[in-house]
């Protein structure tokens, strides 16, 4: 069976550097951090009182009232970015086969906020249990897609999926694969992820897993750097419309660049650490080249997980040198979570729309907050620092690496 070819033909997103694309990529390219101080709840006796949040935004702009009690935050960030990535692509609903149009949606955790609320009404009540009826639909990790196909009266494949931070990408790989075997002409993908909240920040706390320079906060996302220690927590969302090259090339629709290939993998080693060779992300790299049909030397940009936590950006370092060999020293590499925090579920989306951007136009966005590379990583590797670099970029590789050692990679090109 002859595999279909898959574009981009649209892009959206809500993240803590833009409310749409255009706001996103400008701060991307000048190095942006989108950290602030927590302001939504008292953040007194938590040991991460900062986090990169979505800014100037107030859902009553996009939806009615009583959307909004149905629509957790999560939700109400994957609609909107949906929203303007529809408007992006052209793509009309009543133009297009709705049975062949389908959402696969991503979050890694879900309905966080909704959930924080009923549990806090509960326990502070008099045990008596009166949960909202929009509870659960506001709390499950699938919901977004089932709105956004309501919304759009998408009819094709519908499901999210979830594993932890490598959940966007995932889906991306699973929209790919839909459309490539005939059961769908265009998908609506992406993540959306709204765990700023006492329950998120506290829980990742406990895990030590995110930074706690509190006085440095602006700057507290280090990738690569030697003082890093640990991740900043993000949110938001990021969608792309998917289609099936001829179908787009039909109605004449903008193509930002070819969705060539994705791959996936298992650390199977430890809940949260990954192999310290970084076994798991060099296996995530190669299936992805394979599944591309490329070769390493044909990669010009990798956008790496890059989260700033102790052992994963060594992992990841050294995963990259074992794939690419001497041509890693040739490639651009950055973390542009070092300016949007870590979106969790979400990352895989918005990581993946400013490899898609650089592909679009031969830009490299910045690692920001490198000032000393921890000695562990090989100082030849071009980590971008700093500030963006103009190069031709033929295609760009996009990593995200999950709790409980889910790994998925994906490649775009240009055309």
């Amino acid at each position: 069976m002859e595999m279909k070819r898959v574009v981009v033909t649209g892009i959206g997103t809500i993240n803590p550097l833009g409310n749409n694309i255009q706001e996103y990529w400008v701060n991307l390219e000048n190095g942006v951090s989108g950290c602030e101080l927590i302001t939504s709840f008292d953040t007194s006796k938590f040991k991460t009182k900062f986090a990169c949040m979505v800014k100037n935004f107030d859902p009553n702009n996009y939806f009615d009232r009583k959307e909004v009690k149905k629509l957790d935050p999560y939700t109400q960030f994957a609609l909107v970015a949906v929203e303007e990535a529809m408007k992006d692509s052209g793509l009309n609903p009543e133009a297009i086969d709705l049975d062949m149009a389908g959402v696969i949606w991503a979050s890694g955790i879900g309905g966080l906020q909704a959930l924080t609320e009923e549990m806090r009404g509960y326990f502070g009540g008099d045990g008596t249990p009166r949960f909202s009826p929009f509870f659960i639909p506001r709390m499950i990790a699938d919901i977004a897609a089932g709105h956004i196909s309501m919304k759009y009266g998408f009819r094709g494949p519908n499901f999210s999926t979830v594993s932890a931070c490598a959940s966007a990408t995932n889906g991306i790989i699973c929209a790919l694969d839909v459309i490539r075997t005939g059961k769908a002409n265009v998908v609506i993908t992406g993540g959306s992820e709204a765990s700023v909240n006492e329950v998120g920040v506290a829980g990742f706390n406990a895990l030590q897993a995110l930074s706690t320079n509190n006085d440095e906060y602006k700057t507290a996302s280090r990738p690569f750097d030697a003082t890093r220690d640990g991740f900043v927590m993000g949110e938001g969302a990021g969608c792309f419309i998917l289609e099936e090259y001829e179908h787009a090339k039909a109605r004449g629709a903008k193509i930002y660049c070819e969705l060539a290939g994705g791959g996936m993998s298992a650390d199977a080693y430890h809940l949260t650490a990954p192999h310290p060779e970084g076994f798991g992300a060099r296996k995530v790299m190669e299936n992805a080249l394979r599944d591309a049909g490329m070769k390493p030397e044909d990669i010009d940009y990798i956008n790496v997980h890059g989260t700033a936590t102790p052992l994963g950006d060594i992992a990841e370092a050294k995963a990259i040198i074992q794939v690419f060999g001497e041509h890693a020293y040739k490639l651009n590499i950055s973390s542009t979570k070092s300016m949007t925090g870590h979106l969790l579920g979400a990352a895989g989306a918005i990581d993946a729309l400013a490899a898609v951007m650089a592909v679009y136009k031969d830009v490299i966005p910045p690692t920001i907050n490198l000032n000393e590379v921890d000695p562990e990583i090989d100082s030849k590797l071009n980590l971008t620092p700093n500030v963006a670099q103009k190069r031709t970029v033929r295609a760009a590789l996009s990593n995200t690496f999950g709790f409980g050692g889910h790994n998925a990679s994906i490649i775009v090109k240009k055309m």
